[in-house]
């Protein structure tokens, strides 16, 4: 179900366009575990976040990497605050979700659907399955918003997500949202500093 708003002709609109588009129409029953989708997590997958769920219709529940293989990290901006963000995703109405939101003036992570669990953020079924996403609170056009915090934190996560998985250190394998396949988004944005964020995931 590729919601018709991912398909906008502006990709510097409003968070609730920005992070829509990635949910699908029919799920395939292989991808279907056996406990209910809404099962509140007994435990974060990182000890770094602190759990804040997406509505259960916001993503597909699913048993990674068992179901399907985890390749990709895919680096978003939000466009919207960090609270703004949480309430979108909690919101049953809006059909988006990710992994991971980073805050922006301490690195502080909500982890909103398990890692086993596929969210709806890349606008491209195929990359949903084999990813993990992870939102970072700001705005594309307002570098000011990518701290120094937000960078370490997210990298440190970024570094213990490859690691877990088995997914190269490097841009083939982190990239951002611009780079989905049939994405007309632009996140992370040319503020965006690939360089250092590489450097601290590789030493983290």
């Amino acid at each position: 179900m590729n919601d018709p708003e991912s398909r906008r002709a502006r990709p510097l609109t409003s968070r609730r366009g920005l992070l829509k588009g990635a949910a699908l129409a029919v799920v395939p029953y292989a991808l279907l575990p056996s406990t209910p989708a809404n099962a509140r997590p007994r435990a974060v997958d990182h000890r770094s976040a602190d759990w804040m769920g997406a509505d259960p219709v916001n993503y597909t529940a699913a048993d990674r990497p068992l179901s399907c293989p985890v390749n990709f990290v895919v680096i978003h901006v939000t466009q919207a605050t960090y609270t703004n963000t949480l309430g979108i995703f909690t919101n049953p109405q809006e059909k988006v979700s990710a992994h991971y939101v980073v805050r922006s003036a301490d690195g502080h992570i909500a982890q909103c659907v398990r890692e086993h669990d596929i969210a709806w953020h890349a606008g491209n079924w195929d990359y949903n399955t084999r990813s993990i996403g992870i939102e970072h609170e700001g705005w594309v056009e307002h570098p000011g918003y990518f701290t120094h915090a937000l960078y370490e934190r997210s990298a440190k996560l970024t570094a213990a997500i490859c690691t877990k998985y088995g997914i190269p250190k490097d841009r083939a394998h982190i990239i951002g949202h611009y780079e989905v396949p049939g994405t007309d988004h632009t996140d992370p944005g040319p503020n965006w500093d690939w360089t250092r964020y590489i450097r601290l995931v590789k030493a983290a």
